[in-house]
């Protein structure tokens, strides 16, 4: 990978998008990664203890470590409330993976197209030439949201992770 490294916070309108720290594990837990309906489309399991939550924070951090980004928070810009997680999963120097989960009560406010937005315009600082995401196949509304950020959104189910992987071509 190339030295050029992602901002740990990135800013739009109403949220702020920042990297998770270690110490974020139970919030996380209790806010979404737990919660078995806003984990259903996800293409990871439901965290079943907060074990599992540190687990991520600790990948999360290997990947920032490793490559240009990784995991971002979603918080409100206005009081700070967690609402999600966004990011990046780095193929190559020039491809990634980008995605989100929202907290249940968060849903249906923009927000997921607003950290999309600011996924974009982030992985075009730095140098990213192919961005996709990957949707449920039970989730059309996220195939929407990345096509308005323009975003690539394979939606070819796949047996065996019940999640989508990305189309061929």
């Amino acid at each position: 990978m190339s030295a050029r490294r992602g901002p740990e916070r990135v800013e739009t309108a109403r949220l702020v998008l920042r990297r998770p720290q270690a110490s974020e594990a139970n919030p996380i837990f209790a806010r979404y990664a737990s919660d078995a309906e806003v984990t259903r489309l996800v293409g990871w399991p439901r965290h079943r203890t907060v074990d599992d939550t540190r687990g991520f924070l600790s990948y999360s951090d290997a990947e920032w470590n490793r490559s240009h980004a990784g995991a971002y928070l979603i918080s409100s810009r206005q009081d700070g409330e967690l609402l999600g997680s966004t990011g990046f999963l780095f193929e190559t120097s020039y491809r990634a993976m980008t995605g989100y989960v929202l907290a249940r009560d968060a849903g249906g406010r923009g927000y997921a197209t607003e950290a999309l937005g600011a996924m974009v315009e982030t992985a075009r600082t730095l140098g990213v030439r192919r961005l996709y995401a990957l949707c449920h196949h039970e989730h059309r509304a996220s195939a929407t949201r990345a096509g308005k950020v323009r975003i690539h959104a394979g939606r070819r189910a796949s047996r065996l992770f019940g999640v989508s992987e990305p189309e061929a071509g």
